[in-house]
């Protein structure tokens, strides 16, 4: 199929989930996986079947760079364990738009450019909206429970790091100072999730992205209410 198939497809198994409040879709995979350019792309397809869309990604809840890093700035335990502000991702987002949440919401705590956490307007979102948020580790157990529809994307680790050095220059440095820091910290940590949560196994969804015109769909299991 090609990429705008796949698309398709996507938005409708994800407008097929039915919730009387927002549908909260995960977008997970490995860095540089290609999660935020298909989360990007599905906003089209979806809010054309006449659902309104939230957008949000992991990175509006980075914690301040002296927790990511108390572990030491190669450490993939750290990576995995100190990264992210999951309270936060739960009270401020998903538990709003969840069963029995308030409908305010807010899409950021936290921006990691400038080290400072931030009090983004709160917004009201309609109760037939879909939440397209794309992120790594978005299927561990501090989240899970709270998706209503799991997207994973499958990506090689070479395919992965070629993007990961193209894509990361401005912000890690040369190729060789990117390539570093993902066989050190970046990758072990990423094995520490794979290897632990098997996020393909509890993906609704399993996308091959590694060829980004013709990706696959390698397995769908239906939600579940």
């Amino acid at each position: 199929m090609t990429r705008p198939q796949v698309l398709e497809q996507l938005a409708d198994l994800i407008i097929g989930v039915s919730k009387p409040h927002p549908v909260r879709v995960a977008i997970d995979g490995v860095d540089a996986a290609g999660k935020t350019t298909l989360a990007d792309e599905l906003v089209a397809p979806v809010e054309s079947r006449g659902r309104p869309v939230i957008r949000a990604n992991l990175d509006g809840f980075h914690r301040p760079r002296g927790e990511r890093y108390r572990r030491g700035q190669d450490s993939p335990v750290g990576y995995y364990h100190d990264s992210f502000d999951y309270e936060s991702v739960r009270d401020e987002l998903l538990e709003q738009l969840g069963p029995g949440g308030s409908m305010r919401y807010r899409t950021a705590t936290f921006d990691y450019r400038s080290d400072e956490f931030i009090c983004e307007q709160f917004q009201t979102a309609s109760s037939d909206s879909v939440l397209l948020f794309d992120g790594i580790f978005l299927l561990r157990s501090e989240l899970n429970d709270l998706w209503d529809f799991r997207i994973f994307l499958q990506t090689n680790a070479d395919v992965a790091l070629k993007r990961a050095i193209e894509r990361d220059a401005t912000l890690l440095g040369s190729d060789d100072s990117i390539r570093k820091q993902y066989a050190k910290r970046y990758m072990p940590g990423q094995r520490i999730y794979l290897d632990g949560v098997r996020p393909e196994r509890i993906a609704n969804v399993v996308v091959d992205n590694n060829d980004l015109d013709n990706p696959r769909v390698l397995s769908y299991r239906p939600w579940q209410n």
